[in-house]
């Protein structure tokens, strides 16, 4: 599996193209857009390395997470990903079909040629906020980020909800590694030891 960032839009959200080595199947998380021209970097990296996008997929349903959605889904014609209970947040946008083709629910796996993610429901940051779970590796949204955590006070955020998303990801064994909605990567290992909302 192998992984291309993007940093994009005025709240730096990370961008993942995620894509089989073998294949070239590829899904992208996250596509954080403010202006549709930033798309053009995903459509260059895309068309240079040959990829054939399967699968748009949300992490949760904030604008800096989404607003890239519709531009890309004209673009490769693929359907959208998110958590039933993020979905209504696609409503909002223009030019996206809506409802997402596919609705994720706790233990959905994501193909792609032959690798796959599985996800995890992790509420807290929002009702729908999951992660999505590799051989050794996790993309976490806005759930956990290196040195910190989503905010819980937003609509929809709930203190007591993140702290039962953050044990089950704290079970994640040490080497895992993390690829944040925000921020820069991080294991596993490192935020037990260092990250105050894991450490407690």
């Amino acid at each position: 599996m192998l992984i291309e960032t993007f940093t994009l839009g005025s709240l730096s959200t990370n961008c993942y193209v995620v894509f089989s080595q073998q294949t070239k199947e590829a899904i992208i998380i996250d596509p954080g857009l403010d202006l549709p021209s930033e798309a053009d970097q995903i459509f260059d990296y895309v068309a240079q390395a040959g990829l054939k996008i399967k699968l748009i997929v949300n992490t949760h349903g904030h604008p800096d997470h989404i607003n890239g959605d519709a531009v890309l889904q004209e673009k490769y014609n693929v359907p959208i990903c998110i958590h039933r209970l993020d979905a209504a947040s696609l409503a909002l946008l223009e030019n996206v079909s809506f409802p997402p083709t596919v609705l994720l629910d706790e233990g959905t796996l994501i193909k792609f040629g032959n690798e796959s993610l599985t996800v995890m429901h992790t509420p807290g940051h929002t009702p729908g906020s999951v992660c999505l779970l590799g051989e050794r590796l996790v993309f976490t949204g806005d759930t956990l980020f290196a040195g910190g955590i989503g905010r819980t006070d937003f609509p929809g955020g709930s203190e007591s909800a993140m702290r039962l998303s953050l044990q089950r990801l704290a079970r994640l064994p040490d080497y895992f590694l993390i690829y944040p909605g925000h921020g820069r990567p991080s294991v596993m290992g490192e935020e037990k030891r260092v990250n105050p909302f894991l450490t407690n």
